[in-house]
């Protein structure tokens, strides 16, 4: 996949996060790496709407770069969280980071991780880190020690903050970011009913999520059915 591609699919993801109400003001940020070391990366600019992004407004950034070579235009955070992860973990490719409104009721709790009570919950069964030292908005040394937590995982609950996901293409991430919401989303919604959870076995929760990798390029089919609807409805997204 060339470059061009590459950016309209980031942009595609942001406007879709954004239909979703995923996403929260101009804060938050996606990422994709172009390079083979993963050190030069795509990041969506600081004060463009998701909405409105486009492919040609998304910025190129060397992950070496030092703070004083990040201009306006570059969230800070961003700038911070993405470059370290991209210097320091080769499996993620494209970063997405959100507050979303479940997974940061989810960051919130002093328990974060979901039990296995349906199949979005499964699907992240023994399959995520949690960080529980925030110490600040991502700057610095809290950038630094997300790279560590996440280790070989694709999950991330930032606690009393919010997510990140990675994965080797936009589509993995982006179909990962969304069904982890959806799995909070279920988990919060059944805590506020005051009734007691269903959960299942540990054996069939790790079958059912092991069941979720190998199901045939959902990932893909459903970025794909996304830019569909974008095609349609706003094309500019791929200028």
């Amino acid at each position: 996949m060339n470059n061009s591609e590459e950016r309209r699919q980031l942009a595609a993801a942001l406007r879709w996060t954004a239909r979703l109400n995923m996403h929260e003001g101009i804060a938050n940020h996606f990422s994709l790496s172009v390079s083979d070391d993963g050190s030069q990366f795509l990041i969506n600019p600081y004060g463009r709407h998701w909405s409105k992004m486009k492919a040609s407004d998304l910025l190129e950034l060397d992950a070496h770069m030092t703070p004083e070579g990040v201009n306006d235009v570059v969230d800070p955070t961003a700038w911070a969280i993405h470059g370290a992860l991209h210097r320091l973990v080769p499996h993620a490719r494209c970063i997405m980071h959100v507050h979303s409104k479940y997974v940061t009721a989810l960051a919130c709790l002093k328990s974060p991780l979901m039990p296995p009570i349906d199949q979005n919950t499964m699907r992240f069964f023994n399959r995520v880190a949690v960080d529980t030292g925030f110490d600040g908005m991502g700057l610095g040394r809290e950038a630094e020690r997300l790279a560590g937590t996440l280790g070989e995982h694709r999950v991330l609950i930032m606690g009393n903050h919010g997510v990140l996901v990675v994965a080797e293409t936009v589509a993995g991430a982006f179909d990962d970011l969304y069904y982890f919401e959806r799995a909070a989303e279920t988990y919060i919604t059944a805590l506020q009913s005051g009734l007691e959870l269903n959960v299942v076995s540990d054996k069939v929760a790790e079958k059912t999520a092991r069941q979720w990798e190998n199901y045939p390029n959902a990932a893909q089919k459903h970025l794909s059915a996304i830019c569909a609807v974008l095609e349609e409805e706003e094309p500019e997204y791929r200028e």
